[in-house]
């Protein structure tokens, strides 16, 4: 069963790849608002999870954020991380910039060893508010699931415009400040007319021109994974340790830190 996330604070949680941490959902509660349509997305597919509500305001975030962490703090609660996620991508709210500013204040004043995240499927790096708002925040993890347009347009189903080489160029632009988060996994989907069609991006013929891009990129780490928690669409099939194991050893050959979700 996929999931949809309160708004605009949810958890914490534990994540598998950030530890202990805060959501911030800047999507209505009720539904997802994203540019992509991922076969993937934990929270569903866009059709099925259309939003009624409005984004949450800025003051709504801000009032809601400190009311958490004033409870949290009090408790003596651990926090390791304050993530922006939850059900699309977050960089899409028209006030990105100034709530990522807020939040950092209020990280300042509550829980200063906290780290501010942004998981962003890098489909509005090019903005110049957005840009800025990234680059301001301590991890900005901008997906590439791959290089190829043709798998980009079956797997992560744009809703917009979508260019890889612009994608690359502007991530490559942070100088150093991303950290890439990508997405490897196995199976088959079928087409409308029931044609099968491999989701497959752990060969070579992926792993070699995405590692050529991030060469280009100079992330400051890697994340991969493969498929966790429940996904909407039939056929897709977890990567196995010892193939998500290959990939990374592969990617750290290239002189990158690798971590790897199973």
């Amino acid at each position: 069963m996929t999931i949809t996330y309160p708004s605009p604070i949810f958890g914490p949680v534990k994540s598998r790849r950030l530890g202990i941490s805060l959501g911030i959902n800047l999507m209505p509660g009720d539904g997802k608002w994203c540019s992509f349509d991922c076969l993937y997305c934990e929270c569903g597919l866009n059709k099925d999870k259309k939003a009624k509500q409005p984004l949450p305001s800025v003051e709504e975030v801000k009032e809601k954020l400190e009311a958490k962490l004033k409870e949290m703090s009090a408790r003596g609660e651990e926090l390791n991380v304050l993530t922006f996620s939850g059900n699309g991508e977050p960089t899409m709210h028209p006030s990105f910039l100034e709530i990522v500013e807020n939040v950092i204040i209020l990280r300042n004043e509550y829980y200063p060893e906290a780290k501010v995240s942004v998981l962003s499927n890098s489909t509005q790096v090019h903005r110049k508010d957005v840009f800025e708002a990234l680059m301001k925040v301590d991890n900005a993890l901008m997906k590439l699931d791959t290089v190829s347009p043709e798998y980009i347009k079956l797997v992560d189903q744009p809703n917009v415009n979508y260019n890889i080489e612009n994608i690359i160029d502007c991530l490559e632009k942070m100088k150093g400040h991303a950290i890439i988060q990508t997405m490897f996994m196995k199976g088959n989907i079928k087409d409308k007319n029931g044609k099968e069609i491999s989701v497959d991006n752990c060969k070579d013929e992926y792993i070699i021109p995405y590692i050529d891009a991030l060469k280009r990129i100079s992330p400051k780490k890697v994340m991969i994974y493969t498929l966790d928690r429940e996904w909407p669409t039939d056929g897709l099939i977890k990567a196995s340790k010892e193939t998500m194991d290959s990939i990374a050893e592969k990617i750290r050959n290239a002189g990158f830190e690798t971590s790897v979700s199973y």
